[in-house]
């Protein structure tokens, strides 16, 4: 996604949520925002909604690889999202903006590989972050596999770097007896939130990303 010539590491972040090691706490806020202000254009949040990512918890929390099944949505729409997202948490949570740019989180998942052992594939006497770092033609070439091969082996890491999913309590209609306190508040204020957001929609003038621009 990054390059012309992906690396492995390329390849498995594809897969990877756009943010992790996310608190709950820190999910919570980010769903509570909604979409925030300045994300994309009205269609394109129109369809991200439609594809199920209601709010900012549910972007970060998505793959670049699930975000771009969204018609329109490719890598550079990709990387505005988490530029949005990023500036959303930083506001939110105290130290964000450096645990989770993307350079840390490269570094993170490189340090989790680095852990593990490159024999379990073939690459011996290296760990796996070695492997991850080479192109994904070069490394078909020195161990002579084909590509089917080195799609099992992405997806071996994909599973191995995968982290726990926070918890983001569900604001969905629950029977009015059942709800307690915090849901109920919790309901008002989605709703207050998909009504503004209705409001920016209509509100909004269509404008596409372009470089030197700021993204609506």
């Amino acid at each position: 996604m990054r390059t012309l010539q992906p690396t492995l590491f390329d390849e498995v972040s594809a897969h990877l949520p756009l943010f992790d090691g996310l608190s709950e706490e820190a999910a919570e806020r980010l769903a509570a925002g909604g979409y925030g202000r300045g994300l994309l254009t009205a269609s394109l949040r129109a369809r991200l909604r439609k594809a199920g990512f209601a709010d900012m918890a549910a972007l970060a929390l998505a793959s670049p690889v699930e975000l771009m099944a969204v018609r329109k949505i490719g890598p550079v729409r990709v990387s505005a999202i988490r530029v949005h997202l990023l500036r959303e948490l930083a506001r939110l949570v105290p130290g964000a903006r450096v645990d989770h740019d993307s350079s840390a989180t490269d570094r993170r998942r490189l340090e989790r590989l680095r852990a593990m052992p490159g024999e379990r594939f073939g690459w011996a006497g290296e760990t796996c972050a070695d492997l991850a770092v080479k192109r994904c033609a070069d490394i078909r070439a020195e161990l002579d596999i084909p590509a089917a091969d080195l799609d099992r082996i992405a997806a071996a890491l994909t599973r191995a770097l995968l982290p726990e999913r926070p918890r983001v309590p569900s604001v969905a209609a629950a029977p009015d007896g059942d709800a307690t306190p915090e849901t109920t508040r919790a309901r008002e204020r989605a709703e207050l939130l998909r009504e503004q957001d209705r409001l920016w929609d209509a509100a909004a003038p269509e404008a596409d990303i372009r470089p030197g621009r700021a993204v609506r």
